[in-house]
């Protein structure tokens, strides 16, 4: 493990004054050089394919704002892209998947490679990291299983829970084994980003909250559990971050598996709860409020200066509880940046 790095020494135990810091969606529309090089590209898919484009949008922000940390500028629903289903992107209403997928096509995923379809993101990934300071770390990241999950059986985006958490009732067979189907793939997905330059990986579960407590281990938890275990067994030296988002106090579940170094904490779930259930077991990540960024000001610095007071004597990373959204003034972002490298 690179010791130069802030970020994967936190890992090691350290603790700092002032944290390292990087933002989910800290490369994306609310950069004014993310959208030309977005229009530059074509299409989100090409911008995501093509790796000259995509290693710079990565490291657009960690140059602008002197990040700690540059994460992979993917998709989490390249996976299903790769395994056949038709991806596109909408302006205005997000990703089509097309057809919604079905059992037949679950039992024909199974045998089918995602790495090569998948080469354009492997070499994104090495050619971000030759780029990086060595001070810097470079994140990579994948889909859980059950949020990719929820994008391939709708056909895009969740609009209605319950009918997705009936179809578990339904089809237990079908629904497991889509998420048995993504789990092996995702493991393939980030050891290879792993071997291609990522320091360390992130699960993203945006869709796990809401789900009572028998669903969520069958499709959140135990998926989480078994890729995590086999990317550590992989790959030992490389932090695994879980991010299963809304599951409030079941955030135990997840920070005590075996293959879990970092936790990321959702906006909506109190901060001192967190450091006294999580920050003695994992490394904390997060969870300052998005939304509070784009008006900035003293709101946001308080906000922040909860995070940097509860977590100042254990391994903690500042962040965000989830990503930044178009309308985010980057002013506010240099000021929070700011704000916490001063009063870390």
């Amino acid at each position: 493990m690179a010791v130069s790095s802030k970020f994967l020494r936190v890992f090691e135990g350290e603790t700092f004054s002032s944290p390292p810091i990087w933002f989910m969606r800290q490369a994306g529309r609310y950069l004014p050089e993310y959208r030309k090089l977005r229009a530059q590209a074509g299409s989100f898919l090409d911008l995501c394919f093509d790796p000259a484009l995509a290693s710079e949008v990565t490291l657009q922000p960690v140059r602008r704002f002197d990040l700690d940390a540059a994460i992979l500028f993917a998709d989490i629903l390249l996976i299903p892209h790769a395994l056949g289903q038709k991806l596109s992107f909408v302006e205005n209403e997000g990703p089509k998947l097309d057809p919604p997928v079905s059992l037949e096509e679950v039992k024909r995923f199974r045998d089918r490679d995602v790495l090569e379809p998948l080469a354009p993101v492997f070499e994104t990934v090495s050619k971000t990291k030759a780029a990086l300071s060595k001070d810097k770390a470079l994140i990579g990241f994948a889909g859980a299983p059950w949020t990719v999950a929820t994008y391939m059986m709708a056909g895009g985006p969740m609009k209605d829970p319950g009918v997705l958490r009936q179809r578990f009732y339904e089809e237990p067979e079908f629904v497991t084994g889509l998420i048995d189907v993504l789990a092996d793939k995702t493991i393939d997905y980030l050891i290879a980003q792993i071997d291609a330059g990522a320091d360390a990986v992130q699960l993203f579960d945006t869709w796990a909250g809401g789900l009572p407590w028998p669903v969520l281990d069958a499709v959140s938890v135990r998926p989480l559990d078994r890729i995590s275990r086999a990317v550590k067994k992989a790959r030992p030296d490389t932090p695994v971050i879980l991010f299963p988002k809304g599951v409030g106090e079941k955030a135990t579940e997840y920070a005590l598996l075996q293959g879990c170094d970092g936790y990321g904490v959702d906006y909506a779930m109190d901060p001192g709860w967190a450091r006294g259930n999580l920050g003695e077991r994992v490394v904390v990540q997060g969870g300052l409020d998005p939304l509070l960024v784009i008006p900035g000001g003293k709101p946001m610095e308080e906000a922040a200066d909860v995070y940097l007071k509860l977590f100042h004597d254990v391994p903690y990373i500042f962040n965000l509880g989830h990503g930044f959204t178009p309308q985010t003034p980057p002013e506010h972002v240099a000021a929070l940046v700011d704000f916490v490298r001063r009063n870390g």
